[in-house]
């Protein structure tokens, strides 16, 4: 298997809250939940802090351990990362540190794989290009969002609806009435989409943050087996050159509409055949 990966954080005085790691039996793609810089967390340790964690004690889990599932490995590292906040971090708070999850392990002939929050996994089966992952819509944001998405960058008025948006995700998420994310609750694994593929049936795959998914899901620049040929042809770094280039012409995010002008970006890239 050749793997292959590209990131790049949103700008280049931040630290992306993105992070992959990888052996030659799994690899992990974490997409910390960021939030705006004036909402509290109760948490002393951030969030690239949290996917660091997070990410390290799963792959530990998913090669240690393969009598268990993909998601009672993520059940047991969310459950060994919380143990790591310490007293001064309050972990129900709405707004503790969080991540989306794209993780994949080899178990003998098959490629088992889990997807949680608004990460992909694709998956090209010779051709017939399946995408995993953002199965978990917010209906009741969505007007909010589109009120976001409607004012333009650096405005007041854009900062206020991206806090109640905010707030309003916060306030759902992990409680059965909006998504489901890695926090600090073990039981939201039990929501993530999980699955395996054979080997044999499978040339290649691809594990996007929403960063470097906008690629197909928001620019349109070409469709998911477009963005696979892409891949193999030229490389992750390649696809993430393309984002960023169509970020820079639209920078008041009005041909495309968007919650950032600009985010951490990860992809990782796997040929088998």
């Amino acid at each position: 298997m050749r793997v292959e990966m590209a990131g790049e954080a949103q700008r280049p005085d931040r630290v992306s809250e993105d992070y992959t790691v990888m052996t030659p039996e799994a690899l992990v793609l974490l997409d910390g939940s960021s939030s705006p810089a004036a909402m509290e967390s109760g948490c002393e340790h951030g969030t690239a802090w949290y996917a660091r964690r997070l990410g390290a004690h799963l792959l530990a889990r998913l090669v240690d351990r393969p009598d268990r599932t993909m998601a009672q490995c993520l059940s047991d590292a969310i459950a060994e990362t919380a143990s790591l906040h310490g007293a001064r971090c309050d972990l129900a708070h709405p707004n503790t540190p969080a991540a989306m999850v794209v993780a994949v392990r080899q178990h003998g002939p098959v490629l088992q794989y889990l997807v949680l929050g608004d990460s992909l996994l694709v998956l090209d089966r010779f051709g017939a290009v399946e995408v995993i992952g953002d199965n978990q819509p917010f209906p009741a944001g969505e007007a909010l969002r589109r009120e976001v998405h409607s004012m333009p960058p650096g405005t007041p008025e854009r900062a206020a609806l991206h806090m109640r948006y905010a707030l309003a995700v916060r306030a759902a998420r992990n409680t059965g009435r909006g998504p489901w994310i890695a926090a600090a609750l073990p039981k939201a694994a039990e929501y993530a989409q999980t699955g395996s593929v054979a080997l044999a049936e499978l040339r290649s795959f691809a594990a996007l943050t929403d960063g470097s998914s906008r690629y197909v899901e928001r620019f349109d620049l070409g469709s998911w087996p477009d963005a696979m040929a892409l891949l193999e042809q030229h490389g992750p770094a390649e696809l993430l050159r393309r984002v960023r280039e169509v970020e820079a012409g639209d920078v008041s995010c009005t041909r495309w509409p968007r919650g950032k002008t600009r985010d951490d970006a990860t992809v990782v890239y796997a040929r088998l055949r």
